[in-house]
C-alpha cells in the first residue's frame, strides 16, 4: 500500500483545514485507512479511520464532532475534514493503512504538519 498525504498548514483556533491522502494498493477493500498524529514530545495517537469497504468510521474522543473522515472511491483518496481546530490539534498527521482485523497500522505515508495558533 502506498500513501501520500497532503493539505497541512497553518490555522488559527476555530478555523478549518482539510487533509487528503492518496492511496494505492492492489485491493484497497481489504484495508482500513486511518489518520494518526504525533504532537511534539508526545506519542503518536489515533485520530480517525474508515474502512475502504463499507465505510465504517471511528474517531478519537478528542476529535468527535469536529473532525470527519471520508473516502472517495473514484479518486482513491481519504480525507480528514478538521473543523473548530484547537491549538492542541497541532501535530504531524499521518495517513496509514492496516488489514481489516489487524490491530496495528502497517503502512504509513509521510506526515503532513498542522499548526494551530491560539
Amino acid at each position: 500500500v502506498q500513501l501520500q498525504a497532503s493539505g497541512g498548514g497553518l490555522a488559527q483556533a476555530g478555523d478549518s483545514l482539510r487533509l487528503s491522502c492518496a492511496a494505492s494498493a492492489r485491493t484497497l477493500s481489504l484495508y482500513v485507512l486511518g489518520w494518526l498524529r504525533q504532537a511534539p514530545g508526545k506519542q503518536r495517537e489515533f485520530v480517525a479511520s474508515v474502512t475502504w469497504s463499507g465505510s465504517l468510521t471511528a474517531y478519537a474522543d478528542s476529535v468527535k464532532g469536529r473532525f470527519t473522515v471520508s473516502k472517495d472511491k473514484f479518486k482513491n483518496t481519504i480525507d480528514l475534514q478538521m473543523n473548530s481546530l484547537k491549538p492542541e490539534d497541532t501535530a504531524l498527521y499521518f495517513c496509514a493503512a492496516k488489514m481489516r482485523g489487524d490491530s496495528e497500522y502497517a503502512f504509513w505515508g509521510r506526515g503532513t504538519l498542522v499548526t494551530v495558533s491560539s
